[in-house]
């Protein structure tokens, strides 16, 4: 393959569902491959498993692994825990991390 694009994981909350899909087809105009979280839109986070959301969270953090870097979707400032635990494990394998805030 000619051309190797970067790959790049959406982190953040996924309450901020309209501005993942900005930023998504925003960086992948720019010529990067983008992994997004799994939107469960046809049900409530209150009624996902607990294996279930565990299972989930090991896939998004399979998708950092496969990715170069991570863009955290940080509206007004705004890091869950979840999105902080994200960012601390693509720190410890050596990702690059840019946020929202700092690009639009």
């Amino acid at each position: 393959m000619k051309n190797k694009y970067k790959i790049i994981t959406l982190c953040g909350s996924i309450k901020f569902k309209e501005e993942f899909i900005k930023v998504q087809e925003k960086l992948t105009l720019e010529g990067n491959i983008i992994l997004t979280p799994n939107f469960l839109n046809s049900m409530k986070k209150e009624d996902i498993k607990e294996e279930t959301k565990e299972m989930l969270d090991k896939m998004h953090k399979q998708k950092i692994d496969m990715s170069d870097e991570i863009f955290v979707i940080n509206v007004e400032g705004y890091i869950g825990e979840s999105t902080r635990n994200e960012i601390e494990y693509a720190k410890a394998k050596g990702k690059k991390v840019s946020y929202l805030e700092n690009y639009m």
